[in-house]
């Protein structure tokens, strides 16, 4: 008997869109001859699945169910979590599931809520030794003068919403004029703002995810923007050279497909996760951030990933909801 499958997706951040179009890479990737597939929209307390017949029907948000058009109640099996930003991203939505006991794709609670958070999931990481940026937080309603970031992160810098992906709200900063407006540019996004001191070097990423029975290390991908920085028009209108497998030494290579590996067990990860890194000067492997719901559209870097590895990403959505019932 075929699994029912919930695709979740929308969310309530500027990252609504680029959940939309995740939900529909996943949709395409997942086996349907395995399984029946439903795209699971939210915004807010709507919650709404696509019927077939081009009608909606409401999400009951007792027990995950919905209203097929012959009116049969329809129970989901297990939930793929492709939102970017709350409440897929961050554990609300992973805490909800685990108490109507319904399986799904990606981290548990705290470590989504970790990762969610770049500066906390950085510093908690620099304690086992990861490499990171030095960098400063701002709260709702505090303040910092230009010259206490010069003095402490030094010019450029990257100031960002501390919640957040996509890149909405970034700035990077050059001049002493810009810091201001970049901050109150970030908190137009979220609560919390991360100042972030500039590393030069090359930014890889490298995708991971293992199941009770193998661990899987992705080939790395390195990004080479046309911008400024990897912006949301490098990420996704194509300004931007994504080359997988990275031209990086072997041994290079190697050390960064085994942190990987290390930080999603360190982190206790589920599912797929994406790692960003800056390689600097001597080929120091520098942490950006942790992504626990990259991007899953057809040209996303997992995706990129995925074929370089020489894999069936077929197989390898089969992999994240399979292991979710084997014990």
């Amino acid at each position: 008997m075929k699994r029912t499958i919930a695709i979740v997706c929308g969310g309530d951040t500027s990252e609504f869109e680029v959940s939309l179009r995740s939900a529909q890479g996943i949709y395409s990737f997942i086996d349907k001859e395995k399984y029946t597939l439903y795209i699971v929209e939210m915004h807010g307390t709507d919650w709404h699945v696509q019927l077939p017949d081009g009608t909606t029907t409401p999400v009951d948000r007792n027990d995950f169910s919905i209203r097929a058009e012959d009116g049969r109640k329809v129970m989901f099996d297990f939930a793929y979590i492709t939102i970017h930003g709350t409440p897929g991203e961050n554990g609300r939505l992973q805490g909800y599931f685990d108490m109507i006991h319904i399986p799904y794709s990606c981290c548990g609670v705290l470590a989504a809520a970790l990762t969610y958070n770049k500066f906390a999931c950085n510093q908690y990481l620099q304690a086992f030794g990861v490499r990171i940026s030095e960098s400063l937080l701002l709260r709702q309603g505090q303040t910092i003068s230009d010259e206490e970031v010069m003095e402490k992160i030094g010019l450029p810098c990257f100031i960002k919403p501390n919640l957040g992906g996509s890149s909405f709200g970034v700035t990077k900063v050059k001049t002493k004029e810009q810091i201001q407006l970049a901050i109150a540019k970030a908190f137009a996004e979220a609560p919390e703002v991360m100042i972030e001191a500039f590393m030069p070097g090359t930014e890889l990423t490298c995708g991971c995810y293992k199941t009770k029975e193998k661990s899987v290390v992705f080939p790395i991908t390195e990004v080479v923007t046309h911008n400024e920085y990897f912006d949301y028009k490098a990420k996704y209108n194509g300004e931007s050279d994504e080359i997988t497998p990275a031209r990086i030494p072997d041994e290079l290579r190697d050390r960064v497909q085994k942190l990987t590996s290390a930080i999603y067990d360190i982190l206790g990860a589920s599912g797929i996760i994406r790692v960003d890194y800056i390689i600097t000067e001597g080929e120091k492997i520098n942490l950006l951030e942790v992504n626990t719901t990259p991007g899953m559209t057809a040209t996303s870097f997992i995706p990129q990933q995925v074929r370089a590895a020489g894999l069936d990403i077929k197989d390898v959505m089969t992999d994240i909801i399979e292991n979710r019932f084997r014990y």
